[in-house]
């Protein structure tokens, strides 16, 4: 009675842990239907498509041509087709594919299978896609039929057939065969399976019992592993050969070929005329310096005296030697101005200052015989920045505030060098014109090599266009020709040059020393812009204690205890401030 007593005191305990339990497996079997139900169907579809048995029969023919007959039984699970992907190119080297051509391309069915077919190639594949017009279910055999070149090799004393002809599904192959019908004895027989490049080798291959057909099968492949058959035949039997093409590339783009060896012939054509006309140009100013010279017009000696040119200014020599208004010429032009009475440079005491500056003051002058440029310059070093006149300017106050007027100044520069029939035309101008078609034609020609280069193997023949217009850019500072009366002044100018470099002067006495100063002042402009000042400066150095009242020049004031035998490093000095002050631009 105790027992059945606590069997039945046990029985709720039962029930209640047999409850649980059925709940928990409902809950879990709810689980997975729910779980099941979410899953998108192209997964259902793909677990259950399949491929259940894929017979290709390859025929090899004359020229290499290999025709292909597969014979496959698909299981569809609402699909209206499949696709198939083929290796059709494979990278040999650098600049070489091996390539295999898939042609006339077939589908049947026999059983209401898709039908429709077609092909894309990207990159090293080529894939095949048999399409219907409805969605499928259960099993239907497709017929795919094709043709495939460059899957022959020939390899010494026989030539191999080796072709991935079964393989590149998305889905599973339970069943995989093949035969190769070589129309003659074959020799040796292989296969592999799994990814292209497995040495894995097959199920089953062999040779019938005449050897003219090689069979090879495979149970079970997985989604995207190959078949790949290798059949050995006697050398001659197809004449068939790989097939091989350029790769493009870097290296192809810019290959040597007829049309690429022609523009870079016509390259050194075009390089060739540019220096002829470049001689043609700027030749013709050597030939006739070096004849005006030659018949001592305006010879640069006259005795023991030397002259510059008649009436040519510091300003203008410099644009007429290196055909550019530069700064140095500018700042020749002050001091010039300084030299003729129209400025008094006044140098400050630095000790006092605290500072290295220098005072450009007005004289009273009248300014009918400065030339257009001059006249220019002087207005904007007196003219404060907001338009009104001054009769003096420090040095230090024109940075930042010149770079405009500076501008202007040599603009005019320019157009007076063309009046002077020194040049037909701007030296800036010319410069300009020929720089901006060389940028041109360089564009043009990076533009056409990057596209050269993506679509052909001519990107050579882009590259000989952006090296002609690279040198017609550089070759553009050069354009400039001066006129026969330009290269006349030119002949001249370089005697005066030698002249002021070598800084000689007859040696005298007090008299002869004032008179040094003044030769001195009035050549110093040029030897600023012959870059010569120091060599130049050394003919004075001794003046001041030789002639009285020669400590200052009565252009230039220098501080307390200053004598001429400084003057070249002031001079030095203030050529150096002044380029850069007329020169700088105003930060922002």
């Amino acid at each position: 009675m105790s027992a059945l007593a606590a069997m039945c005191r046990l029985r709720p305990v039962v029930a209640v842990l047999s409850g649980a339990l059925s709940a928990t497996a409902v809950l879990s079997a709810s689980t997975l239907v729910s779980a099941s139900a979410a899953e998108p169907a192209r997964v259902r579809i793909a677990a259950a498509e399949r491929v259940l048995k894929d017979e290709a029969v390859l025929t090899t023919g004359e020229g290499g041509v290999t025709r292909v007959k597969e014979t496959i039984v698909y299981r569809f699970d609402g699909g209206k087709g499949f696709d198939r992907t083929y290796p059709t190119r494979n990278h040999e080297s650098l600049t070489e594919d091996r390539v295999y051509k898939i042609e006339k391309l077939r589908a049947s069915s026999p059983d209401g299978g898709p039908a429709k077919v077609a092909s894309s190639s990207k990159d090293t594949r080529t894939t095949i896609s048999v399409s219907g017009d409805q969605e499928l279910t259960g099993n239907r055999t497709i017929v795919l039929e094709y043709e495939v070149r460059g899957a022959i090799t020939p390899m010494g004393a026989a030539e191999e057939l080796r072709w991935p002809v079964i393989g590149g599904w998305k889905v599973p192959v339970d069943e995989a065969r093949a035969i190769v019908d070589g129309g003659a004895a074959i020799r040796n027989v292989n296969c592999f399976t799994g990814p292209i490049g497995s040495t894995i080798g097959c199920t089953q291959y062999y040779t019938n019992h005449t050897h003219t057909q090689g069979v090879y099968a495979q149970q079970g492949m997985l989604p995207g592993e190959y078949l790949t058959v290798v059949a050995g035949l006697p050398a001659g039997t197809t004449g068939g050969r790989a097939i091989y093409e350029r790769r493009h590339t870097i290296a192809t783009a810019f290959s040597v070929n007829a049309v690429t060896g022609g523009a870079l012939v016509g390259l050194l054509v075009l390089l060739g005329g540019g220096l002829a006309a470049l001689y043609l140009l700027r030749g013709r100013d050597a030939r006739v310096v070096v004849k005006r010279a030659a018949e001592g017009d305006h010879p640069p000696l006259a005795g023991a005296e030397f002259e510059p040119p008649d009436g040519v200014r510091p300003g203008q020599i410099g644009t007429l030697i290196d055909e550019q208004a530069d700064v140095i010429d500018v700042t020749a032009t002050i001091v010039d101005l300084a030299v003729r009475g129209y400025l008094l440079i006044e140098e400050e005491d630095r000790a006092r200052s605290g500072r290295l500056d220098w005072t450009l003051r007005r004289l009273d002058r009248p300014v009918v015989e400065l030339l257009p440029y001059e006249r220019i310059l002087l207005d904007a070093l007196l003219t404060a920045p907001d338009g009104t006149g001054r009769d003096a300017v420090k040095l230090s106050q024109l940075g930042g505030t010149f770079a405009t007027k500076l501008a202007q100044v040599r603009s005019a520069m320019y157009d007076d060098v063309v009046k002077q029939g020194w040049f037909a035309r701007r030296p800036d101008t010319v410069r300009s014109r020929w720089t901006v078609a060389g940028i041109l034609i360089t564009v043009l020609g990076v533009a056409g090599t990057v596209a050269l280069a993506l679509t052909t193997e001519w990107a050579l023949a882009g590259l000989a266009l952006i090296i002609a217009g690279a040198a017609l850019a550089y070759g553009g500072q050069y354009m400039p020709a001066k006129t026969a009366r330009g290269a006349t002044v030119l002949a001249h100018t370089i005697g005066f040059r030698a002249f002021l470099e070598r800084g000689a002067i007859p040696d005298g006495d007090a008299v002869a020393s004032r008179q040094r100063i003044a030769l001195f002042s009035r050549f110093l402009p040029y030897a600023v812009v012959f870059d010569a000042v120091p060599k130049w400066a050394e003919t004075v150095k001794d003046a001041g204690e030789r002639a009285e009242g020669a400590d200052n020049l009565y252009w230039y004031e220098g501080p307390a205890e200053w004598d001429l035998s400084k003057f070249a490093e002031s001079m030095r000095t203030f050529t150096l401030a002044t380029s850069g002050s007329i020169s700088q631009s105003r930060g922002l």
